[in-house]
């Protein structure tokens, strides 16, 4: 193994994509071909058997995550064709001592994964020892979305073993260049690649990362602008689908058709077009901030208009919301800036002074606090809770990179009930 390895994991639920998708990742460059979990949760052993037939020269690694009953798992992923097969690395030593026999038997190896292992660095002294053939330095997709780092995890363990060490858990070109220069000897991959529109040209570009680390610079860039950014990427349904279908303001539109906003929430609470403290609001804004406002359910005068709009450009404000109307509407959309609102009226009311700036308020149905993230495009706005924005905005690209494998496979001719298995997938 003396040049590191690409491990193109396959955490798919349907058999019949499993064989084109893992063509293409290996025609851009990986030359190991894992059958993830849910492939074989959904599919069983078949799974494995589709890959080794498709692919005989091939490493075929069978993720069991096997946690009891060793010698039967190793030995069902080994006749189906697995050369490697995965236990859980917090297995009990029984567990591993009998899979170990069982791979020595049926001429296989055992890779060991690390999730949710207390010390990996002890146990993966421990599991060594216990003849364990690959340690996998891994993070698990629900810890990635809080912000938890599989490289981390293999800067704890490389030095501790003399066995080669495999790390797994969001990885993409740059966070597989740094895993290779750490001392990684196989680099996993599942969603960049298996969730790509174009699979063989993202397996080439972490191909390429892994063969030369240095020609994927370092990216320096904060959690608030990397929420941003991962919020612009995303769309408004993909926002509320990783929030399980919660979140979305309801009775709210785009004025300006297709625009696209997101940041965190500066709250007005206002009366019956009052339009003194929204007004107010642009002046306490920072740049990249949505102001939220709430008219009180009010539909007939507007607490917003065109020269307000242009003030919160001036700011550099991110988007406006409103539970109710805004007026102007021409003007604004000239402007292109995100406005929605619940409505359009010609009547502005008198700026009185009524209401609040930066308190808790509800606004189209969904409670906002300052600072919670707002999230708005042709489809709508959702609201995400300050304390989730990290985890939910990577929740959101994930939804986003099935979409759009979906999307290329149903450009090629499939349609959405056969990619999706939507018939066997149906509630009994």
């Amino acid at each position: 193994m003396n040049s590191p390895h690409l491990q193109v994991a396959l955490d798919i639920q349907e058999a019949g994509r499993a064989v084109p998708i893992a063509q293409e990742a290996v025609a851009g460059g990986a030359d190991w071909i894992e059958a993830g979990t849910p492939l074989i949760k959904s599919a069983g052993m078949d799974a494995v058997r589709r890959l080794r037939e498709a692919f005989p020269d091939n490493e075929i690694i069978a993720d069991m995550k096997i946690a009891d009953t060793g010698t039967i798992e190793v030995e069902m992923a080994a006749k189906a064709g697995a050369s490697i097969v995965c236990v859980l690395a917090d297995a009990d030593d029984a567990v591993i001592q009998d899979a170990v026999r069982a791979a020595r038997l049926y001429g296989v190896r055992l890779m060991a994964d690390l999730i949710n292992t207390g010390n990996p660095a002890e146990r993966s002294r421990e599991l060594e020892t216990l003849g364990i053939d690959i340690i996998n330095a891994h993070v698990g997709i629900d810890q990635q979305m809080i912000g938890k780092s599989s490289l981390d995890t293999l800067s704890a363990i490389i030095d501790e073993v003399t066995i080669p060490v495999a790390v797994a858990g969001g990885l993409d070109a740059r966070s597989a260049a740094q895993a290779v220069a750490a001392g990684a000897a196989i680099v996993i991959v599942g969603g960049n690649i298996v969730r790509s529109n174009d699979v063989t040209g993202s397996a080439a570009q972490i191909r390429a990362a892994i063969n030369d680390p240095s020609v994927v610079p370092p990216k320096k860039q904060s959690k608030d602008e990397e929420i941003r950014e991962i919020f612009l990427q995303v769309s408004a349904p993909n926002v509320t689908d990783a929030m399980h279908r919660t979140g979305a303001m309801q009775r709210v539109i785009s004025i300006c058709g297709r625009v696209r906003m997101a940041g965190p929430a500066v709250t007005v609470q206002t009366f019956g077009g009052d339009w003194a403290k929204p007004v107010e609001s642009i002046d306490v804004a920072k740049e990249g901030e949505v102001i939220v406002i709430n008219n009180s359910g009010d539909s007939s005068v507007s607490p917003w208009g065109e020269l307000a709009t242009l003030s919160a450009m001036n700011r550099k404000v991110a988007g406006i919301v409103i539970d109710g109307p805004v007026r102007d509407v021409d003007d604004i959309r000239e402007y292109g800036f995100p406005v929605f609102a619940t409505g359009v009226v010609p009547n502005a009311g008198e700026p009185k002074g009524f209401g609040e700036i930066g308190a808790g308020i509800t606004c189209c149905s969904q409670t906002v606090r300052p600072g919670d993230w707002i999230v708005g495009d042709e489809s709508g706005v959702v609201v995400v809770p300050r304390e989730r924005a990290y985890e939910v905005a990577r929740r959101a690209l994930e939804v986003n990179k099935t979409e759009r494998r979906i999307r290329e496979e149903i450009r090629r001719g499939a349609t959405l009930a056969a990619v999706t298995e939507l018939l066997k997938w149906e509630k009994k």
